[in-house]
């Protein structure tokens, strides 16, 4: 599936630079903007980042699974992230297109 028109990213090659990171060093803060460096891209529009978000999140929590470390440890750390998204990346997303009007 194509998640980001802009660079033409799917969402396969968007979970494999997650995994990359998360092999690199499992504990580190994923987020869109390292993701795409790390594909050397970079975001445009950013339309995708809420997206791009959610897939850090679902493939940060499973590769913590599938790697044995404790659910206590994954849960914790993934409910840091969520609220990262909740503080920066929603209110941020809704204020850009909510009544947004060109002049």
């Amino acid at each position: 599936m194509l998640v980001c028109h802009c660079n033409i990213i799917t969402q396969k090659e968007i979970e494999n630079s997650i995994i990359e990171l998360l092999d690199a060093d499992p504990w580190q803060l994923v987020v869109p903007a390292k993701v795409y460096h790390a594909m050397k891209k970079r975001g445009r529009c950013c339309g995708c980042f809420p997206n791009v978000v959610e897939t850090i999140i679902r493939v940060t929590e499973e590769y913590h699974l599938r790697n044995g470390s404790s659910d206590s440890e994954a849960v914790s750390f993934i409910d840091r992230v969520r609220a990262l998204r909740h503080e920066y990346g929603s209110s941020r997303h809704e204020g850009r297109t909510k009544g947004h009007r060109a002049a």
